[in-house]
């Protein structure tokens, strides 16, 4: 079984002729256990360390359940206002219990070696025998669905309960829908979910009090399973209508389906309803779940009944292009420069490490939610949480690769940290805090100059008044930097009589004529990214990515046409 262990805290300094890897140890009753990390500084030519994926303990691997959130033992009850107390609050209390679980938050996964030409089978992770069945990271699961599924699989309401030292603790206080009759091991699945949803409903501590007024927020996480496969969070965090002081609580639906525009749009049903009363929540959200998932451009009706108001008709569109459902560019574009998102997008291309600030929870999972969305036909194949909580800031001394939201407030505590090179960006501020420093090089840049005059285009177009038309002309720049790098990827893929494809990654750089290009493509085809993208072209000859494929023809066309007038 793969031990999931916590990211530790490491020494910046490697020296040289050092161990290739190194032991840590972490308390936890009754004794302590170890683990071994790769070195965060590989030999040149050695294997690529395997990535650190966030795990929501979906995992079919018997591992013990998330207990519940320990109170802050430290500190006294009293001061405060209603959302988190204004100065800043300091860290969640982690018990020993409570750290070996939130260390199952984090697992190890194996990357697939061997794949391209002249490239040797990878040995088993340290301490697991080699024929352990273990999950991919990062495999290529797209949160994209087709329809006719269940909109969602569970609605969970989260409330802060006040604990014996006067300090609250989120805890789910109604589910739906509850299942019964479930086999042992779909129990313990179910445990390790519901469980594991309260930290990321309330991931900003438990130093709350209750209140009159409380602005609601929509932000959303990502669950990632050892084996790829992905579960979203969409919360609404609002204040329940009633006298007096009220503490806020979270609405958070569960759904394997990426789509963050219509579910914000579900919960602004479920806020509406929950103004009138809880019960009228649970019929809509019944008929929701009978009702199954629209095709792209598709609309679905939802018959609901509200009291004094009579049966509504709630239409629910999913929108045309289905690589963009996901994701709100406005959000970005209306905090960063267009040269900004290039910097960005030119660190995630390479996979570095890339932290974001930003004080509202919606803020932090739009914007990173919509810079993973820059990589497609691409997929972030790391540790991707768009929003920490405070008892998780540790994560940014991971020494692979991550994509993480945090807090502003906590910006003090996590230059503190041990880090390894990061792109800090400030989304209130609308700039760059840290960077390695060569981030404006990374690109060709011929074609960043492209790219960078396209986003200015749009941005200042005042045409566009709708944030889907937005979404598909900002991608449009991207898919077609993809499109002219690496669109005759499939012209080297050597296929067998009837067996799965081989890639040949000479040929394929050396067919590039531009230098500049290929010495970028030279240093993109070592990334996980890429390499999940192509496992999955030598699956089939069958294009996985339809969208792409048509960019790609569309582009090949064009060219043959030049040529031949």
């Amino acid at each position: 079984m793969l031990l999931a262990l916590p990211v530790p805290r490491y020494s910046q300094n490697h020296v040289p002729g050092a161990p290739a890897s190194r032991c840590f140890t972490f308390s936890r009753p009754p004794g302590g256990f170890r683990c071994r990390l790769p070195n965060p500084h590989p030999t040149p030519g050695a294997a690529r360390p395997p990535p650190l994926l966030l795990s929501s303990l979906l995992s079919s691997s018997p591992l013990r359940p998330v207990p519940s959130l320990l109170p802050r033992e430290s500190e006294s009850a009293a001061g405060g206002s209603g959302a988190p107390r204004s100065a800043a609050p300091g860290p969640l209390h982690v018990g020993a219990t409570m750290a070996s679980s939130i260390s199952n938050l984090f697992r190890r996964s194996l990357r697939r070696s061997g794949r391209r030409e002249g490239k040797q089978e990878a040995p088993a992770a340290d301490g697991i025998p080699s024929h352990v069945p273990l999950g991919k990271a990062g495999e290529r699961s797209s949160i994209l669905y087709s329809a006719g599924q269940f909109f969602f699989e569970y609605l969970v309401v989260v409330s802060l309960r006040k604990m014996s030292d006067g300090r609250y603790e989120p805890k789910i206080a109604y589910q739906f829908p509850k299942r019964e009759n479930l086999l042992k091991g779909q129990k313990e699945e179910e445990e390790r979910l519901l469980q594991a949803i309260p930290l990321f409903c309330f991931p900003d501590g438990n130093n709350w009090e209750p209140v009159t007024t409380f602005p609601s927020e929509t932000f959303s996480f990502v669950l990632t399973n050892v084996d790829g496969s992905r579960k979203i969070g969409y919360c609404r965090r609002l204040l329940p209508s009633g006298r007096g002081v009220r503490l806020p609580e979270v609405f958070c639906i569960i759904s394997c389906l990426g789509c963050f525009g219509l579910f914000s749009k579900i919960l602004d049903e479920v806020e509406k309803r929950r103004q009138i009363s809880m019960a009228v929540i649970y019929p809509f959200m019944q008929g929701l779940r009978e009702s199954p998932f629209p095709a792209p451009g598709k609309t679905v009706t939802i018959k609901s009944f509200i009291p004094e108001s009579g049966t509504e008709l709630i239409e629910l569109t999913r929108p045309v292009d289905a690589h963009l459902e996901h994701v709100e560019f406005p959000a970005l574009l209306q905090r960063l420069s267009p040269i900004l998102i290039l910097h960005i997008f030119a660190s995630a291309v390479l996979e570095r490490r890339l932290i974001f600030l930003a004080e509202e929870l919606s803020v932090l999972s739009q914007c990173i939610h919509a810079v993973a969305a820059l990589l497609y036909p691409f997929t972030w194949a790391h540790t991707y949480i768009p929003v920490v909580p405070e008892c998780l800031l540790d994560t940014v001394c991971c020494p692979t690769p991550f994509m993480v939201g945090i807090q502003r407030r906590h910006l003090e505590r996590v230059l503190e940290q041990p880090m390894e090179e990061a792109l800090i960006v400030d989304l209130c501020e609308g700039k760059i805090l840290r960077a390695v420093g060569d981030e404006d090089q990374i690109l060709p840049i011929k074609l960043q100059n492209e790219m960078l005059a396209s986003l200015n285009r749009h941005n200042s177009n005042n045409n566009i008044h709708t944030s889907e038309q937005l979404n598909a002309l900002i991608s449009e720049a991207f898919v077609q930097f993809f499109v002219r790098l690496v669109g005759h990827y499939t012209s080297h893929i050597k296929w067998s009589k009837n067996g799965p494809g081989t890639f040949q990654e000479r040929a394929f750089c050396k067919a590039i004529t531009s230098k500049t290009n290929r010495r970028f493509v030279k240093k993109f085809v070592k990334t996980n990214m890429f390499s999940l993208f192509i496992e999955d072209a030598e699956k089939s000859r069958i294009p996985q990515e339809a969208y792409f494929q048509q960019k790609i023809t569309e582009y090949q066309q064009q060219k043959k046409h030049r040529r031949d007038s």
